[in-house]
């Protein structure tokens, strides 16, 4: 955990993604990223003078199928309270519109519904979970897909919402989540999608590219947020 608490305090003083008085919205998929970032950011709150509140708001795709039982314990033991916004997004993605490409789709109302929530609950801020490596992923697939040089800002103000979109842990690297995930309540994950998306593709690609060229992840990675190096047409 030292190294993604590490990580997180160094994005969120280099971009001042919290200050005194925040309250953030923690987006609780249930997966192994958001579920760190929630723990992380307890850990970090411990620790600072900047005083904010948090609260995870966990959206349920599957229209009360899911089981938030070790979620609801986590977030307890954590002193964060946990909403649950019932959805029936998976019948809409997968039964009603039977999306091909089902990733865009499900995105927009799960964020819509996260946002909703958040300002319903009062908060100003939405944390998400997204590290390192999905930053450059997102940079892969708009390069080869939309012929953009494109990815997520660590801060992003929603002018419609009057929120703010914060991503604390874009210095972490996934493998230290991954180190850790073994003592987070994982939920699984139920999408039918999972492990066969365009996203994964890329994951494997950059594996590949790593292994050939090892350390090219690192100089992608520092080309995107230096925008001094910048030398574009």
């Amino acid at each position: 955990m030292r190294k993604i608490l590490s990580g997180l305090r160094k994005a969120i003083e280099e971009y001042r993604l919290i200050e005194t008085g925040d309250k953030i919205a923690v987006g609780l998929s249930g997966g192994k990223d958001s579920l760190c970032l929630l723990s992380a950011l307890c850990e970090y709150k411990k620790y600072i003078f900047s005083q904010f509140d948090l609260v995870a708001i966990a959206v349920d795709l599957t229209n009360g199928k899911n089981n938030y039982k070790n979620l609801k314990t986590f977030c307890k033991k954590n002193g964060v309270n946990l909403e649950i916004v019932p959805s029936n997004v998976f019948e809409i993605v997968f039964e009603i519109r039977k999306e091909k490409n089902p990733c865009s789709l499900c995105a927009n109302l799960r964020r819509g519904l996260l946002n909703s929530k958040a300002k319903d609950l009062g908060c100003n801020k939405v944390a998400l979970g997204h590290h390192r490596d999905d930053l450059i992923e997102t940079f892969i697939l708009s390069l080869f897909f939309e012929g953009r040089l494109s990815t997520f800002k660590p801060k992003t103000y929603l002018s419609k919402t009057d929120l703010t979109v914060i991503r604390p842990m874009i210095f972490v690297e996934e493998k230290e989540i991954e180190r850790i995930a073994k003592n987070l309540p994982v939920l699984h994950n139920d999408c039918p999608a999972d492990k066969h998306t365009e996203r994964e593709k890329t994951k494997q690609v950059l594996t590949t590219l790593e292994t050939k060229y090892p350390g090219c992840k690192e100089k992608i990675f520092n080309a995107i947020i230096h925008t001094e190096r910048y030398n574009l047409f």
